[in-house]
């Protein structure tokens, strides 16, 4: 059952941009950089993302190898090497940065004030000092944001109405994903949230991809009945590993990204982070043709979509009511 639309952006919108200015062709070939947390390969769930932004660009005509060819660089989930990889696109004289998530965009930013930067699902750039506002960011950065830390109480919400009788929740979580008024501001609702529903909750960190064993172990040792993830590009990037740990140990998991519940997790609520992705490729569009990032304010999604898994519920023992069913915007069978 699937009744997901693509993502609707505030404000005027990239989408509705003139398709005479869609059309138009840059006179020379692109060089634009691709800077992600991610590995890279066909199991990183970010992979995704970054193609469907160059499935976007090819819809306004954009054919790689053509007009315009990309430099990706992967941080194989490692945020340190972020900042030496933000200075060799900065070296290559690209012509722009599309950076995915708030990380790269962040050690893209601190690399370079001239280059454009394209962000792919922001947190909160104004909360993380990447832009003055919204609707003028006013530097070098602009793109779309995914209001992900927003939505953490309505996750867990969610997660008790799928999971009868929820009581102890382990929360997996980054705790320098984004900045840090970001990041106390997701941890102080989640604690609320807590509180407000009657369920214990226990944070655990991971710093690095290398930090998730010893922090499967911690969550392991808690004997939760629930499992949630903070949202964080680190951890989108290792959904392979943390699926298979939720599935091993029996625990139903809140995922911030569909892509967590196509791999086997239980559910998921927050924006179509490829359909997002598609809908920024018009500001690279519009900034090869002398757009400033300046002046192209930065969209927030206003659509959300709750994807569960049925097939993982049976191997859990839960029965998805009807009504639940109902409200998702898709279910996986």
């Amino acid at each position: 059952m699937r009744r997901r639309e693509f993502i609707a952006l505030l404000g005027s919108s990239a989408a509705i941009w003139p398709l005479a200015s869609r059309a138009q062709q840059v006179a020379k070939i692109a060089r634009i950089g691709v800077l992600s947390i991610g590995r890279g390969d066909i199991s990183d769930a970010s992979r995704k993302t970054v193609d469907a932004f160059v499935s976007g660009l090819g819809e306004l005509g954009y054919l790689e190898g053509r007009n315009i060819v990309f430099e990706r660089k992967f941080a194989d989930g490692d945020v340190k090497r972020l900042g030496e990889l933000a200075q060799e696109l900065v070296e290559d004289r690209v012509d722009a940065i599309v950076a995915l998530a708030t990380p790269p965009v962040r050690a893209a930013r601190n690399a370079t004030s001239t280059i454009p930067i394209v962000g792919i699902g922001m947190a909160d750039p104004v909360e993380d000092e990447l832009a003055s506002s919204l609707a003028r960011p006013g530097g070098n950065v602009t793109g779309t944001t995914f209001l992900g830390p927003k939505l953490v109480s309505r996750r867990l919400q969610l997660l008790k109405e799928i999971v009868p009788g929820l009581s102890r929740v382990v929360v997996l979580w980054h705790p320098r994903a984004y900045g840090d008024r970001t990041m106390a501001a997701m941890v102080k609702e989640i604690e609320s949230a807590g509180q407000s529903f009657g369920t214990k909750l226990q944070l655990v960190g991971a710093d690095s991809p290398a930090d998730l064993d010893v922090a499967f172990a911690a969550m392991s040792a808690e004997r939760a009945d629930g499992l949630m993830l903070f949202p964080s590009p680190m951890l989108y990037s290792q959904y392979s590993r943390i699926v298979p740990f939720a599935a091993d140990h029996r625990l139903p998991a809140m995922y911030a990204a569909r892509e967590g519940v196509e791999l086997g997790g239980l559910v998921s609520y927050g924006v179509n982070l490829q359909d997002l992705s598609r809908a920024t490729a018009p500001y690279l569009d519009r900034i090869l043709k002398g757009a400033k990032p300046a002046e192209l304010p930065i969209q927030q999604p206003t659509k959300f979509e709750l994807v569960v898994n049925l097939n993982t519920a049976k191997l859990l023992g839960l029965n998805i009511s009807r009504e639940f069913q109902l409200i998702a915007d898709e279910v996986i069978e």
